[in-house]
Parts: structure tokens; C-alpha cells; sequence
């Protein structure tokens, strides 16, 4: 039994790396070891950055009419309402989704295991990987199927998306350095009304213990986060709802009439040592996990599974080396371990205790929060960051020159110039190049012989009010980063980025 890639793992990550792999033609199995998928979940926010790359996947739309956009985020301090941060003013110029999505990972994994099947990949359930090894060009692997009976599998290459307690990590070796929370987190689904069940997010400032209330799709639904640090979170799993409910009911005005799901859980913050060793892979919380601060982890586990995707199919097409693989750990890891710091000091602070922090929780923030937000450059570097806008390979093997405030490795900058979204193109889960002005004829025969599809927009000033260049070079690549920026607009810079790095545009493998 054989396949190009083994996936171990059908959480967001695991699945969006076979559908991406599978798109480009690349034989992937997907096994998990649970009977079903999830049928509640911890995960719920879709930041902008994953709207954006699940164009690619045809998915974005689906996220959006499934969930529910939160427009603002309300902090709470003694029963009331005391600031307002609107998330829809700040991002408008910088996505097309500029709002914060709530789409319960539950959910989230049905929507893609639906689309998985109707490419013909079933996800290979009550199937537990039991040990791999790496032997003359690829990986030998034992599945056991629900039957108890052990089979040899071979792939090309295996990815660890099992979570926090790896496998495919603890058989590489991989270190995970990191610590726990001592905070037990509850999770709650209710229904429920009340000024906080407006739509938006709410977050209570009072108490060192964090809680909030994560609106849902549907009339009055939403979700409860929380945290308990005292002799409750000695005995986490005798706790009930019951015992969690009261500040939520008296600080945030909550009126819960019906509880459908409650769960208690550690947190860790560990991010792995490498993300790599030979043709095995971490990715999602194999190889990064921190406080749910933020609702950053299954976005970040999504985002390692599309830069690594592409990766992958390249070096099994034949359209580059086998150390094209080598960028993703480059690219990603740097940015799990700053997710994980950010995460961390933000948690840290809102559960810090003693009277001075109470003092910068209950009565700094608030005040200040509201005027950070109306400092433009302040308040759109908090959306950038939140929303992963941020997100950037510069100074990676692959990113290449520099035009105005953007770099290679950047994201590239969204603008609408009458009818006309640059990023209608990005579709395409290719390498491509982007001129905003006019093309050389040079660049335009070398495009064509290449292969490169390339996308020419009328110089526009809504082009460069989002920072783009007139005449500039922009190779994208398949994730839609850009890859290489050249000034001048040369057909050779653009030869010599391929030729240098044995590079080629995707060709799918059926």
C-alpha cells in the first residue's frame, strides 16, 4: 500500500493539507484514529489571512455563510461595558474580510471532509499509525485499521498533524520544550441572552481568570472561554457549568438558558525544536501550541499545511529539488516561536494578579485601548497581527528584492481599482506574476516561456495607496506570497530566481 504522502491526523491541518496536495494531482491517505470527527470542538476563529488562502480551495464563501462575523471586540469592567474595538473599521482597507469568523472547528472539519470526498479521499478512520521509519527514499509505516490488524505503508513522505502528543514526533525524537498553564479553561456552547449576546466579542477584565463570550451562528447563541486557578482546577474533571456560571451570569449579564456542550482542558505553550527530520514533518499542534489568546492555533496550523503543500508537490512533480523542503521549517518555525511569546505575554497579562495588575486591567486598558484605536497606524498593526496580515517570510531562501514597503516573503498588499480585485487571480495555485503599470515585451516572452501566468493592471492610485510599486516585477508564488520583487521589472531577474533555485511551475502529477 502506497501513497506520495502519508497524513497522520484529519483535525483543519491534516485536512487541508490533503486537499491542497490532492487539488495538485499528489496521491495522499489521511488516517485518524477516532471513530468519527469531532463532534464538538475548542477552535472557533477563522482569521482574515485564512479567508484569503482558502480562495484557493473554494472555500472561503462556504466559512462565511456557515459562521458568523465579529465585527468588534467589547471589554467589560464591573458589570459593564467600558470600551469598544471595531475590527470591520480598522481592516476595510487592508482585506477583503475584515472581520474576525466564527465557525466552530466541528463544523470547520465537516465542511472539509466533505470537500475531500468529493475530490475521492475518505479519511481513514479507527486507523492508528503504531511506528514509521525512513528506509532507501522513503517512509515505511504501521497503520493499525479498527479491525486490530497492522499494515506496512509506504509514502514518499509522512505528516505529523496528530496534535500535542505526536507520535510522529515522539518517534523522531523531536524535543517540545514548553510549559502548562497551572489555569484549568472551560469551554461552554449556550444559549443565552442578554446585552453580551449582541454578535460581538465580550471579554470581562475583572478577575485574574480570563473569560469571554464568542458569539455563534443563530439567535443567542455563543460560546463561554474561561479560566479557573483555584482549588477548582485541582479536580478539572469533576467540574461542571454550574460551578464556572455565576461571573459570567453577574459580570457579563449572561441569561444562559440551555448549556448543549461543556468541556475543562489544560493549555500547554511548546513549540518543537525542528519541524523537520528527514521525510517526516510537524505541522498544527505536533509542532506548536500555546494559549487560545488571540484564536491564532488552528490558523496556524492551517498556514503550515498550505506552505508545506505546495512544497511538497513540487519536489514529487519533479519541479524542484528535494531542499525546497528545507523552507519550511525556515519559513515557519520563527514564526510559531513569536506566536507562542506573543500569546503567552498577552495571556500572562490578562490573568496577572495583585492590585497593580488589576489596576492596568480594570482601569488602564480601558481607557487606553479605545484611544491605541484611534491612532490609525496603532490600531491597524493590532488587526494586522491578530488577523495573521503580518505573516511574512522575509529574509527566507525563497524571498527575493524589495520595492517600497514591500518585501519578498510579504503578503501581497490588496487593492480594488474600480472593478478590478488583484486578488481575483490568486485563485490559481501556481506561481505567477503580477505588473501594476506596464509589462516589458521581454517579460511578457518570458512568462510565456516559462509557463508563468501573468496578470497586467491598468496603474491605478488605489494601487499605490495599498503600497504597490508602478512597473514593478511581483513573482507570487503557489501560497500566494511574493516570492521575488524586482524594481526595474527585468525578464532576467525573474529567469535567474528559477534557474538559481531549480525551480519550475507546478505541473500536476495526473
Amino acid at each position: 500500500m502506497r501513497s506520495d504522502v502519508l497524513i497522520v491526523g484529519a483535525g483543519p491541518t491534516g485536512l487541508v493539507l490533503a486537499l491542497w496536495l490532492t487539488r495538485l494531482g499528489i496521491k495522499v491517505h489521511i488516517v485518524d484514529k477516532a471513530a468519527e470527527p469531532g463532534t464538538s470542538s475548542r477552535a472557533l476563529a477563522v482569521q482574515a489571512r485564512t479567508l484569503e488562502l482558502y480562495r484557493q480551495l473554494d472555500l472561503t464563501d462556504a466559512v462565511i455563510e456557515g459562521g458568523h462575523q465579529i465585527p468588534a471586540v467589547n471589554l467589560w469592567v464591573k458589570g459593564e461595558r467600558a470600551a469598544r474595538l471595531p475590527i470591520e473599521a480598522i481592516g476595510a482597507d487592508l482585506t477583503p474580510y475584515p472581520f474576525m469568523q466564527a465557525f466552530p472547528q466541528d463544523r470547520h472539519e465537516r465542511l472539509l471532509i466533505d470537500r475531500l470526498e468529493r475530490l475521492g479521499i475518505t479519511v481513514q478512520r479507527q486507523t492508528e499509525l503504531t511506528g514509521f521509519s525512513e528506509q532507501d527514499g522513503h517512509v515505511l509505516a504501521r497503520l493499525r485499521g479498527p479491525d486490530g490488524h497492522e499494515q506496512n505503508w509506504e509514502a514518499s513522505y509522512i505528516a505529523g498533524c496528530d496534535g500535542a502528543r505526536s507520535l510522529v514526533r515522539e518517534t523522531i525524537g523531536m524535543g517540545f520544550p514548553g510549559g502548562t498553564y497551572r489555569q484549568v479553561f472551560y469551554v461552554a456552547d449556550v444559549q443565552a441572552a442578554g446585552p453580551s449576546l449582541d454578535g460581538e466579542l465580550h471579554i470581562d477584565l475583572d478577575e485574574a481568570d480570563f473569560l469571554a463570550v464568542f458569539p455563534l451562528a443563530g439567535t443567542g447563541r455563543a460560546r463561554l472561554i474561561g479560566t479557573v486557578r483555584d482549588e477548582r482546577a485541582e479536580h478539572a474533571e469533576d467540574l461542571k457549568f454550574e460551578d464556572v456560571s455565576e461571573r459570567a451570569i453577574k459580570h457579563l449579564k449572561v441569561q444562559v438558558d440551555t448549556v448543549h456542550w461543556f468541556s475543562t482542558y489544560h493549555v500547554h505553550h511548546r513549540v518543537a525544536e525542528h519541524f523537520r527530520m528527514g521525510r517526516a514533518f510537524l505541522l498544527g499542534d505536533a509542532a506548536h501550541i500555546h494559549s487560545p489568546a488571540g484564536g491564532q492555533g488552528m490558523n496556524t496550523g492551517i498556514g503550515d499545511a498550505i506552505n508545506l503543500a505546495w512544497k511538497f508537490a513540487s519536489v514529487l512533480t519533479g519541479c524542484a529539488p528535494e531542499s525546497l523542503l528545507d523552507s519550511y521549517e525556515a519559513e515557519r518555525i520563527g514564526f510559531a516561536r513569536r506566536l507562542v511569546s506573543t500569546t503567552d505575554r498577552v495571556f500572562s497579562f490578562v490573568t496577572a494578579e495583585g492590585r497593580i495588575a488589576d489596576i492596568m486591567r480594570t482601569r488602564i486598558t480601558p481607557l487606553l485601548l479605545p484611544k491605541v484605536a484611534r491612532v490609525d497606524v496603532a490600531r491597524e498593526f493590532l488587526f494586522r497581527t491578530v488577523s495573521q496580515l503580518t505573516v511574512s517570510y522575509r529574509g527566507g531562501p525563497l524571498s527575493q528584492g524589495s520595492a517600497g514597503h514591500v518585501h519578498g516573503g510579504d503578503r501581497l498588499p490588496w487593492a480594488v481599482a474600480g472593478y478590478e480585485d488583484n486578488f481575483g487571480s490568486l485563485t490559481l495555485m501556481n506561481w505567477q506574476v503580477h505588473v501594476y503599470g506596464t509589462a516589458r515585451q521581454e517579460l511578457v516572452d518570458c512568462c510565456k516561456s516559462l509557463g508563468l501566468p501573468l496578470q497586467v493592471f491598468d496603474w491605478q492610485a488605489e494601487y499605490e495607496a495599498a503600497g504597490l510599486t508602478q512597473n514593478v516585477l511581483y513573482l507570487l508564488r503557489p501560497d500566494t506570497y511574493i516570492a521575488l520583487i524586482d524594481p526595474a521589472g527585468m525578464w532576467e531577474t525573474l529567469d535567474r530566481y528559477f534557474v538559481s533555485r531549480q525551480l519550475k511551475p507546478l505541473m500536476p502529477a495526473h
